[in-house]
C-alpha cells in the first residue's frame, strides 16, 4: 500500500505552489522542481530488492552496481575496462588496446595481492590481518623498499609482521612453508620495513602457540592447562626477550610430557614446533632451574 501511495504522489501536484514533484532516487524523497518542497522523504526502494530474477527484464532491472571496494584488490575494484567487440574506429580500438596495458605499479600491486591471499587462504588467516598486511607493503612500495628485494619476499615479511601486531599464532616457519621465498631474504625484507618504517616490532606471547601444539600432540586438556600455568608462571617472573618463543612451548611441553609419562621424544616436540634439539633443552633446563622444579 506504501508503493502505491509513493507511485501516486509523482502523478500530482505540489500542495503548495502546484508545480511538478520529481523522485531524487539517491536520497529517496520526492521534491518539488518549483518551490523544493520535500513531499516524502525515506522511500523504500523496491526495484532492488534483492529477489531471485528469471528473466532478462528482471535481471537487467534488479542488477547491482557490483561488489564492494576492498585494499585486497589491487586496484580497489575501481577499473575501467573498455569493451573492444563493437568498436569499429582504428584509433579507439588502438587507445582502449593501450588502456588494457598494465603499468608496472599495478602489476606490481597485481602480484602482492594475489601472492598475500594466496598464502593468508592457505593458513586460514582473517581479513584484517590480509588488510594490514597488505597496507605495510603499499608504504614499503611508496617508500621504494622493494628495489633490489623480491616481492614474494616483502609480502611473507609483511604478513609475518601483522599476524604478530595482530596477536595470530602463526610462525615464521609456516608462512615459509607457503612462500617459495628462503628464510634469509624474507628476514631481511622483515628488517627493512621495520627500520625504514619506523615499526614497533611486537613480541609473540607463547601461550597463543600452546593449543595447536598441544592438539597436534594428542594431549588432553589437563596437559594444556598445566602447560600454560607453567608458561605463564615463567614469563611473569622472568624476562624472555633474546628467547625464541617456539623454544620455550618446546621446553614447556617437554617437560609436561615428562610428568604425564607421555612417550613423546625431543625430537617429535622439536620438529614439531620448529626448533632444534638444543634450543628444547636449554629452555626445558630454564624452566626447572628457574621454577624450582624437581626433574
Amino acid at each position: 500500500m506504501e508503493v502505491k501511495s509513493d507511485i501516486s504522489l509523482l502523478s500530482s501536484s505540489c500542495p503548495e505552489c502546484g508545480g511538478k514533484i520529481i523522485p531524487i532516487q539517491e536520497k529517496g524523497e520526492n521534491v518539488c522542481s518549483q518551490c523544493g518542497l520535500v513531499v516524502s522523504e525515506r522511500i523504500v526502494d523496491v526495484a532492488h530488492s534483492g529477489k531471485r530474477a528469471f528473466t532478462k527484464n528482471e535481471k537487467e532491472r534488479r542488477e547491482r552496481t557490483g561488489s564492494p571496494i576492498s585494499i585486497l584488490l589491487p586496484d580497489m575494484g575501481l577499473s575501467t575496462i573498455i569493451d573492444k567487440t563493437n568498436i569499429k574506429s582504428p584509433d579507439l580500438k588502438r587507445a582502449a588496446k593501450w588502456n588494457s596495458r598494465m603499468t608496472w605499479d599495478k602489476r606490481n600491486m597485481l602480484i602482492a595481492t594475489t601472492e598475500l591471499k594466496r598464502i593468508g587462504s592457505n593458513l586460514n588467516l582473517p581479513s584484517h590481518v590480509k588488510k594490514t598486511a597488505i597496507r605495510i607493503y603499499i608504504d614499503a612500495f611508496k617508500k621504494k623498499l622493494l628495489r633490489g628485494r623480491s616481492i614474494n619476499g616483502m609480502v611473507a615479511a609483511c604478513l609475518y609482521f601483522a599476524c604478530r601486531e595482530r596477536g595470530i599464532p602463526r610462525t615464521l616457519q609456516e608462512i615459509l612453508e607457503e612462500s617459495s621465498i628462503n628464510a634469509k631474504n624474507v628476514r631481511r625484507c622483515y628488517r627493512t620495513i621495520i627500520r625504514e618504517l619506523n615499526l614497533k616490532v611486537p613480541s609473540t606471547d607463547p601461550i597463543s602457540l600452546i593449543p595447536r601444539y598441544v592438539a597436534e600432540l594428542g594431549l588432553n586438556t589437563e596437559a594444556e592447562n598445566s602447560t600454560i600455568k607453567i608458561l605463564k608462571s615463567f614469563t611473569s617472573n622472568y624476562s624472555i626477550s633474546g628467547k625464541d618463543p617456539k623454544g620455550l612451548c618446546a621446553g614447556a611441553l617437554y617437560f609436561i610430557c615428562k610428568n604425564y609419562n607421555k612417550k613423546i621424544s625431543q625430537k617429535e616436540i622439536a620438529s614439531l614446533v620448529g626448533v632444534t634439539e638444543v634450543t628444547l633443552r636449554s629452555r626445558y633446563k630454564d624452566i626447572v632451574k628457574k621454577l624450582n622444579f624437581k626433574i
